[in-house]
């Protein structure tokens, strides 16, 4: 049994027993977020990371979710993604075809993923160009708040050190406002070539949600939702700057990752 509560700025936090539980809240609430979306607006555009996120989602492609999602109205999207061929190892594009895509009838013309021919900045102007056009034929939805898309589902892993997408402490690519998708070529973790979604991007969807798991993102999800001393005050923890504008922000976690938490208080 999940403990879950809502913390007064940062969302609402639900700490899962284990790995398996966690598998089954999170497509539960994608299913859920995807079906209204589509009764709203005939689409679901989602956002997809990479790593062991697109793990926890492959229950999608099992019963009944397999049956019950409306892949056809599908429109998925990376928040990130290395600069390397699509069928390399790293490959955010590659790890959620092989695990998810392949398996479900999503029209692969729904997929929108970056043309890796190109430089890490040519790959960032294409993709924005793309989304671009895909909000000026209203597929994607246009914020009401700000010159952003509107997303109806972004979906962020979280690292140790508190980057989302590829979004690292310190890094200029946090400074971007302007842009929609910036580009990375010094990377601090492989591969150095990347391309990532802005904050402005991130805190314009309609839901965000951030998964954690393991006792080494203990202290960033401390650091990211807590309300914290001015000594423990990391103005540039990227999991700290997500907060949607106009949307609900989830954090989806195991008790490892929870442990550190001022909220967490599991009983036996």
């Amino acid at each position: 049994m999940a403990l879950t509560w809502t913390h007064k700025d940062r969302g609402e936090i639900r700490v899962h027993e284990n790995l398996e539980e966690l598998s089954i809240d999170l497509v539960d609430y994608i299913a859920e977020i995807s079906e209204a979306s589509i009764k709203e607006h005939g689409v679901f555009c989602i956002v997809l990371s990479g790593g062991s996120l697109i793990n926890l989602m492959g229950k999608l492609v099992e019963p009944p979710y397999n049956k019950i999602v409306d892949w056809a109205k599908w429109y998925v999207f990376w928040a990130d993604e290395r600069v390397v061929g699509k069928n390399h190892d790293d490959s955010n594009y590659k790890l959620a075809k092989d695990t998810l895509l392949s398996k479900v009838n999503v029209f692969p013309r729904h997929i929108c993923s970056i043309n890796d021919t190109v430089s890490a900045e040519d790959a960032a102007t294409e993709y924005e160009f793309a989304i671009r056009q895909m909000v000026k034929t209203r597929t994607v939805i246009a914020s009401e708040n700000s010159d952003c898309p509107r997303f109806d589902l972004i979906l962020l892993g979280m690292g140790s050190d508190g980057h989302v997408a590829s979004l690292f402490p310190n890094h200029p690519a946090l400074e971007v406002k302007d842009d929609w998708v910036t580009f990375l070529t010094d990377s601090p973790k492989l591969p150095p070539e990347r391309i990532t979604f802005t904050l402005p991007v991130i805190n314009s969807a309609a839901s965000v949600v951030v998964v954690a798991t393991g006792e080494s993102k203990a202290n960033a999800v401390h650091l990211a939702i807590d309300d914290l001393t001015s000594l423990e005050t990391s103005p540039s923890l990227p999991a700290r700057l997500v907060q949607p504008s106009s949307g609900n922000l989830i954090w989806f976690m195991d008790k490892p990752a929870g442990s550190k938490l001022d909220g967490f208080k599991f009983s036996e």
